[in-house]
């Protein structure tokens, strides 16, 4: 015969009671870290006794780390459910507010584009021309700073050219006065030969053969060597030289 249910209900006799407490509190610490290790998950375990005193059981034996995880948990959902239910409440109103913030917005914006100016009071077209006139000169002001920034930086960048300029020209006049000295230097050399070393050319004595004298005055007939040789003919000679 099978084993009744057990009856749910609060134990009269205390002794039984502890003692159920303790088999109970047992199988509840072994079933939590069974689920630990098998599902590798986070369980934390918190019994109290009926006479305060406390049991419990986490993963790791990181019950803070748990219990602060939970808090941040709990403290969510109930601030979104928080949130949800002020916002379905507050739908309609913020919808009208948008709806009224947007009609006054595109109603000023055809005011300043010069339309719908027919329901405006005099008060109205004077506010709608100063704060015209504000812009106007507000866009005038930030133009002029555009411009003066923009001439300032180009007279930086003209100033920066004209200098290099500067130094381009300057290096252009050495390198042609470089040229220019190294040309005078090949026209007119600093060094000349030297012809003191050699001997100086003498007359050669000229050969008279025949009885004739030379003739200084025939000088420059000479020949090219300047050598006078005055051969006479042989013929010349008379036949009692024989």
């Amino acid at each position: 015969m099978g084993r009744g249910r057990v009856q749910l209900k609060r134990i009269e006799n205390k002794i039984n009671r502890q003692v159920t407490f303790s088999k109970r509190r047992g199988g509840l610490l072994k079933k939590a870290h069974e689920i630990s290790v098998l599902c590798d998950a986070e369980v934390a375990l918190i019994v109290f006794s009926h006479k305060g005193k406390l049991f419990e059981y986490a993963t790791d034996s990181c019950m803070e780390k748990i219990l602060e995880r939970h808090e941040r948990y709990a403290y969510a959902e109930r601030q979104l459910v928080a949130n949800d239910s002020e916002t379905q409440g507050n739908w309609t109103i913020e919808y009208t507010r948008l709806k009224a913030k947007i009609d006054l917005l595109q109603r000023n914006y055809r005011h300043y584009m010069g339309e719908d100016l027919a329901s405006m009071s005099l008060k109205e077209l004077q506010s709608l021309e100063q704060q015209l006139d504000t812009s106007l000169k507000n866009i005038r002001n930030r133009r002029n700073d555009l411009m003066y920034e923009s001439i300032s930086e180009l007279q930086k960048k003209e100033k920066r050219i004209q200098e290099q300029n500067s130094i381009l020209a300057k290096k252009i006049k050495e390198k042609e006065q470089a040229v220019a000295q190294h040309a005078v230097q090949w026209e007119q050399p600093n060094y000349r030969v030297d012809t003191s070393f050699l001997p100086q050319q003498q007359p050669l004595p000229s050969l008279n053969i025949g009885g004739n004298n030379f003739n200084e005055d025939a000088a420059p007939e000479l020949g090219r060597n300047g050598l006078d040789l005055t051969l006479e003919p042989l013929y010349s000679c008379h036949l009692g030289c024989f």
